[in-house]
């Protein structure tokens, strides 16, 4: 049986994270620099790059070089970090790390103890399209999604499905210059106590209305509403 958004909406409510871009040494007292982050595969490698450091993880974690930063130098649309053992190539261009469909920012050459790799790094970039992608939700209304309550929201051609902790939806959608419109959504009739419930009744409030599309450093989806609520999402595929 089902029923729609607005007769979800009446329901009483039962129960009321990222890699960023290489930055200097900070001042005392300041936050720490992030680091930057980058991988490869066949043989699986990552790469940590710190203001002090740089500490490479290569072949499944059979080979460790853990150098100190010798600081960047300007190359071709990028930078380079030379060292004895370790020199990397950072080129702003896009890049899949050929595993998922996960794509980045740069693309990241690796010479490790004379070995070379290619790989991905720094800021994970949006989808070109929603369509196909899965998700799993972090948070709704700033509030963390109960951990014990699997949640999920998937985008097939022109309709998206999933649970936000209850009860199972599914509905049309359009995506347009950033921004998503969903519904009418329709949705099982499960009363869940606790959490889920909660957590279903703000998200559906939130897709009640057209939301905004935007997208973190660390590839997160983050859905915004005109009230300001949001729901922060983790691709799963």
């Amino acid at each position: 049986m089902t029923k729609t958004l607005a007769a979800l909406l009446a329901l009483p409510a039962l129960a009321a994270c990222v890699p960023a871009a290489e930055a200097p040494p900070q001042s005392p007292g300041a936050a720490p620099a992030a680091a930057y982050f980058a991988l490869g595969t066949e043989p699986g490698w990552t790469l940590e790059i710190t203001p002090a450091r740089l500490n490479y993880d290569g072949d499944y974690g059979a080979t460790k070089i853990m150098v100190p930063n010798p600081g960047a130098k300007p190359s071709l649309n990028g930078r380079t970090y030379v060292s004895d053992r370790l020199s990397v190539v950072v080129k702003q261009a896009p890049c899949s790390d050929g595993m998922s469909d996960r794509r980045f920012a740069d693309t990241v050459r690796v010479v490790a103890d004379g070995k070379t790799l290619q790989g991905c790094g720094g800021a994970i970039l949006p989808p070109d399209t929603l369509a196909g992608s899965s998700w799993s939700f972090v948070s709704i209304g700033g509030v963390a999604v109960a951990k014990d309550r699997p949640t999920s929201l998937q985008f097939d051609g022109s309709r998206l499905s999933g649970s936000a902790g209850c009860n199972r939806f599914s509905g049309g959608y359009s995506a347009a210059d950033g921004t998503l419109t969903a519904g009418p959504l329709m949705a099982t009739e499960m009363a869940c106590p606790g959490p889920g419930m909660t957590q279903e009744v703000a998200f559906f409030q939130l897709m009640a209305t057209p939301v905004r599309l935007t997208f973190a450093d660390n590839g997160t989806l983050i859905l915004t509403g005109s009230a300001g609520r949001t729901a922060v999402l983790r691709r799963v595929t």
